[in-house]
């Protein structure tokens, strides 16, 4: 028999999934919602409490609660870092268009809000021996953040690191006031000679941190993805990484593996 918290929680459940209470609407004050169903106050919390950890509500402070309203869902294949490739040698106009990140969300340019900040750090003992340098190497820290204009989370948080003297050459690829480039990583790397052999990503799942639920404004037991790109030229040196937090909620990674026929 389900308890009384959980039969409100269904009933509201199914007036969020049937479009009765739409995305952004207010709901009832719990008072109101309590009376409603003729339970407590504490009861009725229970149920919201339950909605709100399945991602389907959202409190604002003093506001009161709100249907959560559905994110850009983003999809990320494996075929992104190719199709970056292709475009390399596109004309800039072309490649100014659009991105990976309108790719992943089919949204258009003017859709997206974009963000990148430099600084110069120190490899220190995590990213001096996965790029093969002595540590204090310098490096250069990318950090981006994209987001849907209409949305207040970015899709991810993004870090990349370069080696510095390897891409001192173009001294562009040292300031953040040049972004975002026509093409992405794959096509700044080409302008000091740099062609890209192969890519790994190494994806795991883990609770987030408080930080990182904020900022991506995820729901109460929400995981995030943690995607550990690597990028090798074909010399098969280490010449980019990049850590990448997903968020769970709205993030499907897709893998296709073409297979030799016999």
């Amino acid at each position: 028999m389900p308890k009384a918290y959980e039969q409100i929680a269904d009933d509201l459940r199914r007036a969020i999934r049937a479009g009765r209470l739409q995305p952004g609407e207010r709901l009832p004050a719990e008072t109101k919602l309590a009376a409603h169903y003729r339970r407590s106050v504490p009861t009725l919390r229970d149920a919201l409490r339950l909605l709100r950890e399945e991602g389907l509500i959202e409190k604002e402070h003093g506001r009161g609660n709100f249907v959560r309203r559905i994110r850009t869902r983003v999809v990320r294949d494996n075929s992104r870092h190719q199709w970056e490739k292709d475009r390399v040698h596109q004309p800039e106009q072309r490649r100014a268009r659009t991105g990976a990140t309108e790719r992943d969300t089919g949204l258009e340019l003017q859709d997206l809000v974009f963000h990148a900040a430099y600084r110069e750090v120190e490899a220190d003992g995590r990213l001096a021996p996965a790029f093969g340098v002595p540590v204090g190497t310098p490096l250069i820290e990318r950090t981006y953040r994209t987001r849907n204009a209409a949305e207040n989370a970015p899709f991810n948080l993004s870090t990349s690191y370069l080696v510095r003297d390897m891409v001192a050459g173009n001294p562009a690829l040292l300031d953040a006031d040049q972004e975002p480039w026509p093409g992405g990583t794959q096509s700044q790397l080409s302008t000091v000679g740099i062609e890209l052999d192969r890519i790994e990503d190494r994806l795991t799942a883990r609770p987030p941190t408080p930080e990182e639920a904020a900022e991506l404004e995820l729901p109460p037991g929400t995981s995030v993805l943690r995607l550990r790109k690597t990028s090798y030229d074909t010399d098969g040196r280490v010449v980019e990484i990049s850590d990448v937090t997903l968020p769970g909620d709205r993030t499907e990674a897709v893998f296709t593996t073409p297979l030799e026929r016999w």
